[in-house]
């Protein structure tokens, strides 16, 4: 059994909650820039003391409005602005917030409210209200809901409803309210995407956050210096983005917000990030985006030979270094191609961080060899999002990195990796059981699979319940397939199978804002959709290109032998994704069973 721990640089004393920092801000820094917010197309500044002003005086609406110390108070919305300032009010009036994806169906957003019996709802838009009021007629305990928008005609939002509600409570009484709550009382109860079952209430403690804030202020020194700036764009609903928006906030970096990725381009230009976080799916389109455009302007021989240059140039600095030959080629691409790309994430950005699955070593290579190294974390929601992570003095590709300041990391006999430290949730809302399995000794269960190495460098090589066994007794990790697979540009999704089956097989998706690109260099019709290419020579030849890639990174009896390319992609919508853009295995396996059926026959 191999362990590897890092010390806590910073501890959390008993009376501290995440307030202070708002506090902290406006009474140190009033004058900072804490965030930068859209506004009729222009991003306007808000001030630390600023801020400080807007949360007590929400908070103090919501103690008028009857919350009361340890009440769940949920929040369904895009990534904006009033996300954080919600979030900040609620904890200022002893709230517990409860995170609901905007995305959520009428069912799942039942199921959250009810096992958590929420008081109190904010939903962002009329869309989101219509939703929740088919529900909260069997919700008896929700007794306030608010809308972020105002529905027009004069009538306030929640902001101001709930500023003009909370007039008559005196500042003095609201900052009483939020010395009442603890570093071990509950933060918030952030929902388990639901991959394998009904979703889990996660137990996040004020400790947990703080713990998790000061561990990343750590690792990274040079992101999170007063003055920067961080684009927040993933959901909000996720302990990734959370986190980082508090580290962020705590460091007095200058944070905004942007909902829609489809403007995320024009949005990263106009507010010139130092640095982004994001999912490896962004990072991906990021890469195939420029490829594709070089290869449709002419120039896809100068941004292949660029590419090649980025990666190894990235890797010879883990190998003693470039050499001269290699310094000039890396010199003239950066001129050509890298300024480009840098350009595109605003022109200041020096790094980025990425996290709730495998980024891919050669993509890791390609960013770091263009000059913004993606530091790849790993962790949970379980673990108050990263419990690992690369960082910029210690940095090994393929890697997950090492634990983060205050955690312990053991490798059990089965190759499960356990954590431990102040960044473990508590225990499962109103799920005893799931908590005893999942927390034993204090350390947590990930269900992950893993090896650290004598550095103390986390791999991921697996999930414990996603190991397929092939009918001849061939244990087959598919993430690492699915990995290789997913880089190619004009793949976007795939699932390997193969569990009881005499071989390994796969459904593959194709990206929809590549294929109109490759359709034209192949000279395929005009109108042709995947569904109409399915059976095609020169579609097929490229897939199987692809999954030919994909075999060399394991042995022969774990290989794919046959793939079938589906019509459409996996969507949040249809099902097959999780909001945080998890593969939901179980669903694609119903719902593909026929072609996972054509496979083996």
């Amino acid at each position: 059994m191999r362990e590897f721990s890092v010390p806590a640089t910073a501890t959390v004393a008993a009376e501290e909650n995440l307030t202070d920092m708002v506090w902290a801000n406006a009474e140190r820094f009033g004058n900072a820039v804490s965030f930068r917010r859209r506004i009729d197309g222009t991003w306007v500044d808000v001030t630390s003391r600023d801020f400080a002003a807007q949360v007590l005086a929400v908070a103090k609406g919501l103690i008028a409005s009857g919350l009361a110390v340890g009440d769940r108070v949920g929040l369904m919305s895009k990534t904006r602005y009033e996300w954080t300032l919600l979030d900040f009010a609620i904890w200022h009036a002893g709230g517990v917030v409860v995170p609901i994806y905007e995305t959520s169906s009428a069912e799942q957003i039942e199921w959250i409210l009810s096992d958590s019996a929420t008081k109190a709802l904010f939903v962002e838009t009329a869309a989101h209200h219509a939703t929740v009021d088919t529900v909260v007629a069997d919700l008896p305990e929700v007794r306030s809901v608010w809308r972020i928008e105002g529905p027009g005609d004069g009538v306030a939002g929640a902001i101001d409803e709930l500023t003009a509600l909370g007039a008559a409570v005196s500042d003095d009484d609201a900052r009483a309210r939020r010395t009442e709550v603890g570093a071990d009382d509950i933060a918030t109860i952030v929902y388990t995407s639901g991959t394998t079952g009904r979703p889990k209430g996660c137990e996040l403690t004020h400790r947990n956050l703080l713990a998790e804030v000061r561990s990343d202020i750590n690792a990274f020194p040079r992101l999170m210096r007063a003055g920067n700036a961080l684009l927040l764009f993933l959901p909000l609903a996720h302990i990734l983005a959370r986190a980082i928006a508090l580290t962020a906030f705590s460091a007095r970096v200058t944070l905004g917000h942007t909902p829609d990725v489809r403007n995320l381009v024009d949005d990263l230009q106009s507010f010139r990030p130092t640095f982004v976080v994001a999912v490896p799916r962004v990072f991906e389109k990021v890469y195939n985006g420029a490829k594709q455009k070089a290869h449709a302007g002419g120039k896809g021989k100068i941004f292949d030979a660029a590419e090649q240059t980025a990666v190894a140039f990235s890797k010879a600095r883990d190998e003693g270094g470039p050499g001269l030959g290699l310094r000039i080629k890396h010199a003239l691409f950066a001129k050509l191609v890298y300024g480009k790309l840098q350009a595109a994430l605003g022109g200041r950005c020096v790094a980025a961080v990425s996290g709730g699955a495998p980024l891919g070593s050669r993509l890791a290579h390609f960013f770091r060899g263009v000059g913004v190294p993606v530091y790849e974390g790993y962790g949970l929601t379980e673990t108050s999002a990263a419990a690992c992570v690369n960082t910029e003095s210690a940095f090994r590709v393929g890697t997950v990195g090492r634990p983060v300041a205050g955690t312990s990391l053991r490798i059990a006999e089965d190759g499960e990796v356990l954590i431990k430290g102040d960044i473990v949730f508590t225990g499962y809302w109103n799920n005893p059981a799931a908590t005893a399995e999942s927390l034993v000794d204090g350390w947590y269960r990930s269900g992950d699979l893993g090896a650290l190495d004598d550095d103390g460098f986390l791999k991921i090589t697996g999930r414990k319940k996603e190991i397929i066994v092939t009918a001849g007794g061939k244990n087959v990790s598919p993430a690492q397939l699915e990995d290789r697979l997913r880089a190619h540009p004009l793949i976007s999704q795939c699932m390997v199978v193969g569990d009881a089956r005499p071989y390994v097989g796969a459904l593959i998706t194709v990206d929809p804002e590549f294929f109109p690109a490759w359709r034209e260099r192949t000279g395929k019709p005009a109108t042709a959709g995947v569904a109409d290419l399915l059976d095609d020579e020169d579609l097929r030849a490229e897939i199987q290109a692809a999954v030919d890639d994909a075999n060399q990174a394991v042995s022969k009896a774990e290989s794919i032998r046959r793939f079938r390319i589906l019509p459409v992609d996996f969507t949040e919508a249809g099902g097959e994704l999780t909001p945080s853009l998890k593969l939901r295995r179980s669903v694609v396996s119903d719902t593909y069973r026929r072609d996972i059926e054509s496979l083996y026959a």
